[in-house]
């Protein structure tokens, strides 16, 4: 493959959990050409199963695509974590239910075409009731489905978040759920 080399990278805007720059790239015929970039510190997500083998969901209104999804538990990682770490306490966060044990799953970059954003997805099996400490712009729903529904959900598009597709499609495969 012919290199593509970075010249610059202008900031255009600093948002709360993005940012956005322009990149000037050199292309091999030498022409310079610029790339939208967005910047992001990452996320996690967890698939939480409960005793009675129904995976725990969040259903919660997303503006971006201006209606409400279904989806694992997920979230940002905070300054200080990694990501299981932050998978652990986003479970408990949106869910109420503390993950004990914790395992990997799989790691995922969301949109490779301009954004950076990776999601490292795990799962549990071993939860403890709590309660949800929901940040202030958070309202969501819990639900809990099996994994055949879900994948239902999936084929018939009712579930379209790729991380959750992504993490239920897994889940069953490894687990043989």
């Amino acid at each position: 493959m012919e290199e593509i080399k970075r010249v610059d990278r202008k900031l255009e805007h600093r948002g709360t959990i993005v940012d956005f720059y322009s990149d000037y790239m050199k292309l091999p015929n030498d022409k310079i050409v610029k790339w939208d970039f967005i910047k992001h510190n990452g996320a996690a997500a967890i698939v939480p199963i409960d005793e009675n083998g129904k995976i725990i969901m969040v259903r919660q209104y997303r503006n971006a695509v201006e209606k409400y999804t279904l989806e694992i538990p997920a979230g940002a990682i905070n300054p200080g974590e990694d990501m299981k770490t932050a998978a652990t306490r986003e479970c408990e966060e949106e869910t109420g239910y503390k993950a004990n044990q914790v395992e990997h799953l799989l790691d995922l970059y969301t949109t490779v075409a301009f954004c950076n954003e990776k999601i490292g997805i795990y799962y549990t099996w071993d939860l403890t009731r709590t309660e949800q400490h929901l940040d202030d712009d958070e309202y969501l729903n819990v639900e809990r489905h099996t994994v055949e529904e879900l994948t239902n959900m999936i084929f018939d598009g009712t579930i379209e978040d790729a991380k959750t597709i992504a993490a239920i499609l897994s889940i069953k495969t490894k687990l043989a759920l």
